[in-house]
């Protein structure tokens, strides 16, 4: 807990300026810290051990996440008190919510996460929008996916409107980035993942597709889909049925449907 009267840190003060470069890129890659704003965020990142360094906080934001405060001096964390002002220059959104929690990189090398055992995988291939990203980690989570994995020039996962869209679903399934798309196909593979390749003019429908085998889906960039090389090395390519006049649906929306459907067609055959 913050310290009864303890003077609240301001944007001038070296632990804030540290922590407020970590909304850039290079600064995180550096230092292997990102920075988990919100109290879903936070709580998500408490929940496991190692992963939070200091936790900064306002004190309209600490009356209301007296829990969270708690939590975090139980585990250990440091909890600092901080300016509205230190609060803005720590958020990137309009609205900050005056907790913002200075952590360690959650992803993982590769060898580690996409491994045999694996039956549910997403694959991000050129993703470049953060809320997309973040949204499809959410459903990824919510789906009881094993993992999600960042390829090619996708967007870096701890990017703060990602960190935001993920609504602390960023610390449960595991995830790992790999620069090459080949290469993360062929580690699906020897997962002993199906590969399928989410694409508007597939020949097979979604409703045409049984679930009997793990697999890992592979969704494209959001303007362009997937390249034709990625198609041709999926071992299967899948479209959405269109029932009415829209052309497409957005990333996000369709990574929720084909994921959502893989992961009831168990369930329903029980």
């Amino acid at each position: 807990m913050p310290q009864p009267g303890a003077a609240p840190f301001t944007e001038r003060t070296p632990r804030v300026v540290a922590a407020r470069k970590l909304t850039r890129r290079a600064e995180r890659e550096k230092t292997g810290r990102f920075l988990a704003e919100g109290a879903n965020a936070v709580e998500a990142a408490l929940a496991h051990e190692g992963k939070v360094y200091e936790l900064f906080v306002t004190e309209r934001a600490a009356a209301q996440h007296e829990r969270l405060l708690a939590t975090a001096h139980e585990s250990g964390v440091p909890v600092s008190p901080i300016t509205d002002r230190a609060a803005d220059g720590l958020s990137e959104t309009v609205t900050p919510q005056g907790i913002v929690a200075v952590c360690a990189l959650v992803d993982r090398p590769q060898e580690t996460v996409l491994k045999p055992g694996a039956k549910l995988v997403v694959v991000l291939v050129d993703v470049a929008d953060p809320g997309n990203a973040g949204t499809v980690i959410r459903v990824a989570d919510a789906a009881g996916a094993d993992a999600v994995v960042l390829a090619g020039d996708s967007v870096d996962p701890h990017n703060g409107k990602c960190v935001r869209a993920a609504a602390g679903s960023l610390f449960h399934p595991a995830i790992t980035r790999i620069r090459d798309v080949d290469a993360a196909l062929k580690a699906c593979s020897a997962a002993g993942l199906r590969t399928f390749g989410a694409h508007g003019y597939a020949d097979t429908e979604l409703d045409q597709v049984t679930f009997d085998q793990p697999v890992a889906w592979v969704f494209g960039n959001e303007a362009h889909g997937l390249p034709q090389n990625v198609l041709d090395a999926v071992d299967l390519a899948v479209k959405i049925p269109m029932y009415g006049r829209a052309e497409s649906l957005n990333l996000a929306t369709a990574a929720a449907i084909c994921v959502y459907t893989n992961a009831m067609a168990p369930n329903r055959a029980r």
